[in-house]
């Protein structure tokens, strides 16, 4: 990889499934394992195809919210076994940390899933953020992107976008998920790529300062 120029005090936070890894193998994996060991039906194809909220959420589509809390202690046990291995790194995952890096930047993961599992998926496939932080969703992002003055957020959700306007960092939207260009492009991402592999190339013409100043000059016209 070229050499990229140096950004002053550059911080890119990132989400994980769906924008670094692809998960979708594993978790359908283990909600098929929990469907195995409750009895209750869960479409895991159809599962896989709603990633981003927080567990629970899709829990609720199959269970009662009497069982939710004991079922996603379960899930979370299984996914361990079955979900770590199965999953993949998304194309160009590696050489987007990697580009942050040689910028003279820190990166951060911001992820709604149990931090111990993001921590395992991260040292399987030998991602290295600088920081991770795990059970935060939508808005609540912004408070993790907020204490590591996130410049930039990387996310694959409208909930992502929300995160990154939570914290007044910079959205960058990658359409590798379940939510479409213009989906993006309508809860406010300010940047839509067609998937991470587009980063790099991104981030050369990047600067926090020239961002800060045409959002300024945006908002005055």
């Amino acid at each position: 990889m070229a050499r990229m120029p140096a950004i002053p005090e550059l911080t890119v936070g990132f989400d994980l499934d769906m924008t670094l890894i692809d998960s979708r193998p594993g978790i359908a994996a283990t909600y098929d394992a929990l469907a195995a060991e409750t009895g209750v039906f869960i479409d895991s194809a159809l599962a896989v195809t709603r990633l981003g909220p927080p567990l629970e959420q899709e829990l609720a589509y199959w269970f009662t919210e009497a069982e939710l809390p004991a079922v996603a202690d379960r899930y979370r046990e299984l996914y361990v076994e079955h979900a770590i291995t199965p999953t993949l790194a998304m194309p160009g995952a590696h050489a987007a940390l990697d580009a942050v890096r040689a910028a003279g930047g820190r990166s951060l993961v911001v992820t709604a899933k149990h931090e111990g599992n993001a921590r395992l998926h991260l040292e399987h496939l030998g991602l290295e953020p600088d920081v991770l932080h795990g059970w935060l969703w939508a808005e609540a992002k912004g408070e993790a992107l907020r204490e590591h003055t996130a410049h930039v957020y990387v996310g694959d959700h409208t909930g992502d976008v929300r995160g990154a306007r939570a914290a007044g960092a910079l959205a960058v939207a990658v359409a590798t998920g379940p939510c479409a260009p213009d989906e993006l492009h309508a809860e406010g991402a300010d940047v839509v790529l067609d998937d991470l592999t587009r980063f790099t190339e991104w981030l050369a013409g990047y600067s926090p300062a020239r961002a800060a100043g045409d959002a300024a000059g945006g908002a005055a016209a």
